[in-house]
């Protein structure tokens, strides 16, 4: 690794569960994250390094964030950075330097970042360099799996789809954001107006592509609970999408101070209070991983 891109990689922080800084590195599309989800170090690929998404979810942690799509993503320095920074996680001390004993190991790279990142004109592009990096270094899809994080607002989009397609062949998976199952919660909770019924069509399209785990943010708005009434119309869209499509549903809560205008309106659920939700998922035959 260079020692420019080694001296920035990590700026004498150490990684913890609550801070996501995409600038820890200092690179502009590739930043570590300490994943309570995935339970160890992941390579976060940020193809919307202007802050800017199609949607506006109330417990964005992204501060600045924007209306729009991915800028034009240079491919060359994405491919300088990543193989950089997997250079020295793999062959150097960074993560001796920067990560808590005991979690100091690569447990995927994932698209995620500071937007949406299929609305990277060359998402595609960017999954197959990522891809052939991966292989160069040894890192068998078993044990480094690549991931997706979406909204799955453009699954619609051939170039979306193969994107995905190929993340599928390639051993990967997506998770895929559902938060609400009315369209007043989506656009309460995510900011878009948006059907249910599109959203369980695009949650089914991307499952037939790559296997798909859901990911679900709950939380109380106001002081309340999500009520039984919409914990209902949740499951209702994983059941249009199909629920034997899908590997299951990824139940977290607010571990991070939102950066948008809604924060003082949202807080956390207690573990009990999610795993009574969770209770209600696995009931229609999905596994359930609950982190609070």
């Amino acid at each position: 690794m260079n020692s420019s891109i080694s001296r920035a990689a990590g700026g004498g922080q150490a990684l913890t569960v609550r801070n996501h800084d995409r600038d820890l590195a200092g690179l502009t599309y590739v930043y570590p994250v300490l994943s309570r989800r995935a339970g160890g170090v992941s390579v976060g690929i940020n193809l919307n390094p202007n802050n800017a998404c199609n949607w506006h979810c109330a417990y964005c942690q992204v501060p600045g964030l924007v209306r729009g799509k991915a800028p034009p993503i240079d491919l060359a320095r994405l491919e300088a950075e990543l193989r950089g920074f997997l250079g020295d996680l793999v062959h150097g001390r960074w993560m001796e330097r920067f990560v808590p004993e005991g979690a100091r190991v690569i447990r995927d790279i994932a698209f995620s970042g500071n937007g949406e990142p299929t609305s990277a004109t060359v998402f595609p592009e960017a999954v197959a360099l990522v891809l052939r990096l991966r292989g160069e270094f040894g890192l068998a899809p078993s044990a480094v799996p690549l991931r997706l994080i979406t909204n799955g607002s453009l699954l619609a989009q051939a170039r979306v789809q193969e994107g995905i397609r190929r993340l599928g062949e390639a051993g990967g998976e997506v998770w895929f954001k559902l938060d609400g199952g009315t369209a007043a919660a989506i656009e309460r909770i995510n900011g878009v107006v948006l059907e249910p019924a599109v959203i369980a069509r695009n949650l089914a399209r991307c499952a037939e592509l790559c296997p798909t785990w859901v990911q679900t943010c709950m939380f109380r708005w106001d002081g309340e609970l999500p009520s039984a009434e919409e914990v209902d119309a949740y499951l209702g869209v994983l059941a249009a999408a199909g629920v034997d499509r899908l590997r299951g549903v990824l139940l977290y809560g607010l571990a991070r101070e939102s950066m948008q205008p809604e924060a003082a309106r949202l807080s956390p659920l207690c573990v009990a209070e999610l795993e009574a939700i969770a209770a209600h998922i696995r009931k229609k035959g999905l596994t359930v991983s609950v982190s609070p």
